[in-house]
């Protein structure tokens, strides 16, 4: 298997375990994310899990940079509308919040590539 393949994986079976034993890991407009308890260490194994991926798989097209980088910003936007589903919404609103923190590392990792490769152009 390659890091295309064992990122995605990771970065779910990481927030899954985040939903299940971390709790609540909050997405705030205001504040952003709550760095309170074990959350810290959960936002920072998933941050780590994109940026690596994002280093080891680099994104050359610019459409897919922007898809990226869109939806490190929507997705924890769009999680909060599905606290409104009884009983489960709230742990998929979690879910999505945990995941979209991996997105955002390998977001910041395209964007470091392709500032590299700005300035390595000839």
């Amino acid at each position: 298997m390659n890091i295309d393949k064992l990122a995605p994986i990771a970065a779910v079976i990481v927030a899954i375990i985040g939903v299940l034993v971390v709790g609540d890991v909050t997405y705030s407009f205001q504040t952003g994310y709550d760095l309170t308890g074990n959350s810290q260490w959960l936002i920072l194994v998933l941050m780590l899990i994109g940026l690596v991926h994002g280093l080891m798989s680099p994104v050359t097209d610019h459409a897919s940079q922007a898809m990226i980088i869109v939806a490190a910003l929507a997705f924890p936007r769009l999680s909060d509308t599905l606290n409104s589903i009884p009983v489960i919404g709230m742990y998929l609103d979690n879910f999505i919040d945990c995941f979209a923190v991996a997105i955002a590392g390998y977001a910041i990792a395209a964007l470091c590539n392709e500032v590299k490769s700005r300035i390595m152009a000839d």
